[in-house]
């Protein structure tokens, strides 16, 4: 669409709205659809449109959109599949802005045309199209329930996206299950045109929406989403749950609607590197939105656990752990500033044990301590069901301490672990936005993804690094090959764009002959490496075609024959260029460093432990480009093999810097290089620091 499309906040705030197929018959979702948004309280004036005409719900039946006097902001669509083209051509006579398209049986079931001939009809009248493929949307600002959902929706501070129409409805349910209100839902369904950037755009403007869930099947344009949801994350926290992270998951998530599910562990990385926390359940994302909404941010100081039992105390310290949680540890500050609330046989160590004989007023003295103290940012406060402690008081004890930490502006998070009186607590804390839960685990990972959330923005750069490379030699290795009819570059090829990039290599030259090897071989100077060059030979250690340690002639004679017998074992009739001699160069840390332009998210660098081991160790990290140096390094340090890349065992730090540089360069020539789909050096050895480093080997796909 272009810059001058309606404003989407009057999608989310229409003074008019039309139901297209609204029904006199209540079980039809025509009529569940206009009954929502007259009982929701909608303030606008409301169109049921039906060519019966009559009278639904005490309001006058139009028999085409058209027939309405004055203007309509939203349409809302609930007609079958086979008639919704011509209503969106009278919607866009009629001048709406926005129609939602809750009809389902397009691009989902592969009917891709009648979807694309939709979005035509709409650019041709500047309106925009939510949809198909949708349970419609709410609206907190505007008291508008444009959805079929059967549940009443609570106001609030946690806004929706899904992709998903019957999940959807049924999170909508379990909202209110939960006690979670919300500022919108938004059901996007096959996006056609309106997606998750357009809503989130809205989104970060809303001040009435603290906390963004996303349900995602599948991406369509990410390079754009990745940019929004960094807008987003600067201001409010991004909660994502990704379907089809098994190959068959993500199979049955682009069958459903008909978008690429993508590689996970790209669009896990990505939605790291955008600060946006994923989550594996709907209870899980539940959870951490309801104490995000209302939680304060983490100040300075680390955390403690206040307890009244060891077992439950030890868990939580494992579950800190695990979601970054550090501990106050400064024993000497502890017992000041607990022992007059612990008794003897306690511990005031991290975490307090008041022991099982403590009472809600222990509780109460010693849930006060953090309040006051500098040192102590976050609370974790834990319970378990004792003889000693009535459990009616737990409730109330429970409740005075949160209002009190939120007074002080430190976050605070409970679990309370028993019988029948401590589910019926948490159930009416809960109803109270009170962040309590029956599990530990549940309890300290919200705090966590809260502490992972701020240290995001605090470590987060808006800085590009970017690369000079010789984008015009390049394009013309590109063409040349090209016209050779191939798909991807030979050696020599490959050797020249990484001289284009400045990326450093072993001397090397193309023999086709076993004298012109030798020649090569005296030249160059033993020992030496001699390759396979061929166009139908990819990956050359996997025929043979790779020979290494050559020190002298009758071994360069010896490899050459022994690399055209394998290779001709290996592929019959694969065309041999010649035989690449190579310095053979001194040995350092082998890392891959590959790129690609992936189908969801456009360009994507990876890195990782590299050689002829790569796929067995799988060790490999990915990120989004454009990036910087601090983001690559980043990269590097969640490799399992980043303690080879800083010495281990008496060996001096390697060289980071220059492997950083690799790696944004590669970035840079997917970027800038459309016809290159996929780079991979492999491997880049890494040497000393200040040595710099050097690629053996690369692999260039182009189309």
């Amino acid at each position: 669409m272009t810059k001058n499309d309606n404003e989407i906040r009057d999608l989310f705030a229409p003074k008019s709205v039309a139901v297209i197929g609204a029904s006199h018959e209540t079980d039809k979702i025509g009529y569940k659809v206009l009954y929502n948004i007259i009982r929701g309280g909608y303030p606008g004036r409301v169109f049921p449109v039906n060519p019966h005409g009559g009278e639904i719900l005490g309001r006058q039946v139009y028999g085409k959109i058209e027939d309405i006097n004055g203007d309509i902001d939203v349409a809302s669509i609930v007609i079958p599949a086979k008639f919704v083209l011509d209503a969106v051509m009278q919607c866009g006579r009629k001048g709406v802005k926005f129609v939602q398209i809750i009809t389902s049986g397009f691009s989902e079931i592969g009917n891709t045309e009648e979807e694309k001939n939709i979005v035509a009809v709409a650019r041709d009248y500047g309106m925009r199209v939510l949809g198909p493929n949708i349970f419609g949307l709410y609206s907190s600002e505007a008291s508008l329930n444009s959805t079929f959902s059967a549940t009443d929706i609570k106001p609030g501070r946690v806004a929706i996206l899904t992709q998903s129409g019957a999940l959807g409805i049924a999170l909508i349910g379990k909202t209110a299950v939960e006690n979670i209100g919300l500022s919108a839902i938004v059901s996007i369904g096959n996006k056609c045109d309106i997606d998750e950037s357009d809503l989130l755009d809205y989104l970060i403007r809303h001040d009435g929406t603290r906390v963004i869930l996303m349900y995602i099947e599948g991406v369509k344009d990410g390079e754009r989403l990745i940019a929004a949801l960094k807008r987003v994350t600067e201001k409010k926290p991004v909660v994502v749950i990704k379907s089809g992270r098994s190959k068959r998951g993500a199979l049955a998530a682009a069958s459903h609607t008909g978008s690429l599910a993508g590689t996970d562990e790209i669009f896990d990385a990505v939605m790291r590197q955008c600060g946006v926390i994923r989550s594996e359940s709907i209870e899980e994302a539940f959870n951490w939105c309801a104490f995000l909404a209302f939680s304060p941010k983490p100040g300075g100081g680390k955390s403690v656990i206040i307890t009244n039992g060891g077992g439950v105390g030890v868990l939580a310290t494992d579950a800190c752990e695990r979601f970054g949680i550090e501990l106050y540890d400064d024993q000497a500050e502890l017992k000041n500033a607990f022992d007059p609330v612990v008794p003897s046989f306690g511990s005031t160590k991290n975490p307090v044990d008041l022991t099982g004989g403590a009472n809600a007023g222990d509780y109460d003295l010693a849930l006060s301590v953090p309040l006051t103290n500098k040192n102590i940012g976050a609370t974790i406060a834990l319970y378990c069901e004792t003889a000693t402690f009535d459990s009616a008081s737990l409730a109330p004890m429970i409740e005075g301490s949160y209002r009190d930490h939120m007074n002080a502006g430190k976050p605070v998070c409970y679990a309370a672990v028993g019988g029948e009186a401590v589910a019926e607590a948490i159930n009416r804390l809960r109803s109270r936005n009170v962040p309590v839960y029956g599990d530990v685990h549940a309890s300290v990972s919200c705090l966590g993804v809260l502490h992972r959330y701020e240290r995001y923005l605090r470590e987060k750069s808006d800085m590009i690094d970017d690369a000079d490379i010789d984008v015009g030699a390049i394009d013309r290795i590109i063409g040349q090959a090209l016209a050779a009819g191939r798909n991807f570059l030979l050696a020599n090829e490959g050797s020249a764009v990484m001289k284009a990039v400045n990326i450093s290599i072993p001397q090397s030259r193309i023999a086709v002959t076993i004298d012109q090897a030798v020649r090569h071989a005296e030249d160059i100077g033993y020992p030496l490496v001699m390759k396979v060059v061929s166009r139908d030979i990819l990956h050359k250690s996997d025929a043979g075609g790779v020979a290494l340690n050559i020190e002298n002639r009758e071994e360069a004679v010896d490899a050459y024959e022994a690399i055209i017998q394998n290779s001709r074992r290996f592929k019959p009739d694969a065309h041999i260029d010649g035989i690449e001699v190579c310095e053979m160069v001194s040995q350092g840390v082998e890392i891959i460093v590959g790129a690609r332009r992936d189908a969801s998210f456009g360009p994507i660098v990876m890195c990782g432990f590299g050689g002829i081991y790569v796929e067995v160790m799988k060790d490999i990290a990915f990120r989004g480009f454009p990036f910087n140096r601090i983001e690559a390094v980043k990269m590097l340090k969640e490799l399992k093999s980043f303690p080879l890349l800083m010495g281990v065992r008496g060996e001096v730090r390697k060289d980071i810097e220059g492997l950083v540089e690799v790696m944004i360069k590669a970035g840079a020539v997917i970027r800038k290089c459309p016809r290159i789909t996929d780079l991979e050096i492999n491997p880049v050895v890494v040497y000393e620091q200040s040595r710099g480093v050097k690629a053996l080997d690369s692999r260039i796909l182009i189309g």
